[in-house]
């Protein structure tokens, strides 16, 4: 064994315990770092061995590392005694338990990152937690934990619980796109509250809100739902890149190109928005042909994420419905979003066409009961990904 990493958060409150560590044997990374740690010293940050009394290191030995700068004596006293003898326990007992092999004992060495916060106080907790923390990285380290399949599992489906954001991408069609076309940013913001929570649920700020408001203006809607998949309706028709790139810096997750830009234009806001991780969506509002237009994109060298099957109110009567062209427009291998008609008695229909993205405005936004128009659209959606996940599902 050369080097493994793990990594494990156990407790609440300010005792909390977030551990980081490496093992490895003498002939690894871990070897140096671990000599560099004793021997170069950082004010705050002191590196020790752990010990599980006075005099007895454990075995492998173990330097801990302090991550928050040590500024008085109690929070010396939790570093040096209490997360001393935590890791240096949780290792020997992991040793006794078979985790790390007791005939490598000699041969390993770890570098453990201890935090603590300067505002802990219960020794009790710091303690168990740090224990725990550190039994269980030791565990993660030596099976690998996680493995490639469990991380791109999880990618869209976690939140951290400091920040509270999650899947930032469409990877769990149908969506519902709600178009926010108010050019009221108070009024927006009541219509958003009334609206209920779903990891199913897009944001559009549509153009005359982004015209009134600018770009950033999703800065202050994320204030009402912060981890929300926001769509920034620009329907660029020039200077691609540089919309596309206003678009990402605004924390946009999707930008709307106009499909009758021209094709220049298009593969420049397609490959910006490539750049800056956000999807690129290309509206064919008005577009005669989508199909060939879509042809034609990808023949210059590029492929928009999601494109958008768009029929105007005005002919909403009299058009077609969007969706007929859905399947079509799937062989490109893009996600298909049809707007312009779409009621609760057609969203089966849309959905079995291949929709993956309905867009709806008015009859959510200008609803007299705007939550249950909401929920009636929503029962066409698939259940939230995260309704039966709790923090300790690891």
């Amino acid at each position: 064994m050369e080097m493994r990493i793990g990594e494990a958060l156990i407790g609440e409150g300010y005792e909390v315990a977030h551990i980081d560590l490496m093992i490895g044997d003498k002939n690894s990374p871990v070897a140096a770092a671990f000599a560099n740690a004793l021997s170069q010293l950082s004010a705050g940050h002191t590196p020790l061995l752990a010990v599980i009394r006075p005099n007895l290191i454990t075995k492998p030995p173990a330097v801990i590392i302090p991550k928050v700068t040590v500024k008085d004596m109690f929070q010396a006293e939790l570093i040096f005694g209490v997360a001393q003898m935590a890791v240096a326990k949780a290792i020997a007992d992991a040793v006794e338990e078979g985790v790390i092999p007791q005939d490598k004992a000699d041969e390993l060495l770890v570098i453990v990152s201890v935090f603590i916060h300067p505002k802990a106080k219960n020794k009790h907790k710091v303690f168990y937690y740090n224990y725990g923390a550190t039994k269980l990285a030791l565990r993660r380290a030596m099976q690998g934990f996680p493995d490639v399949e469990t991380v791109l599992y999880e990618k869209d489906r976690s939140a951290h619980p400091l920040v509270g954001r999650k899947m930032t991408k469409l990877w769990d069609p149908p969506y519902l796109q709600i178009a926010i076309d108010i050019p009221d940013i108070e009024e927006v913001k009541r219509v958003m509250n009334l609206i209920p929570d779903s990891d199913h649920i897009i944001y559009e700020v549509g153009t005359p809100l982004a015209k009134r408001y600018g770009a950033e203006v999703i800065l202050e809607l994320r204030e009402v739902k912060p981890g929300s998949f926001f769509v920034l309706d620009l329907k660029t028709l020039d200077t691609g890149n540089l919309e596309a790139r206003m678009a990402a810096d605004a924390t946009a997750n999707a930008v709307v190109i106009s499909g009758l830009a021209p094709i220049q234009t298009i593969v420049r806001a397609v490959k910006e928005a490539e750049k800056t991780g956000i999807y690129s969506i290309i509206d064919m509002l008005n577009v005669e042909d989508p199909v060939n237009r879509l042809r034609k994109i990808v023949d210059a060298g590029v492929k928009p994420d999601v494109v958008e099957l768009h029929r105007a109110i005005d002919a909403e009567g009299v058009a077609e419905p969007p969706w007929k062209l859905a399947g079509k427009i799937k062989k490109f291998g893009v996600l298909v979003a049809v707007a312009g008609g779409l009621r609760p008695e057609n969203m089966e229909e849309a959905v079995k066409a291949g929709a993956d993205i309905l867009v709806v405005g008015r009859a959510i936004t200008r609803a007299k009961d705007v939550e249950g128009a909401a929920r009636r659209f929503l029962d066409y959606m698939k259940p939230d990904t995260d309704q039966f996940r709790i923090m300790t599902d690891f």
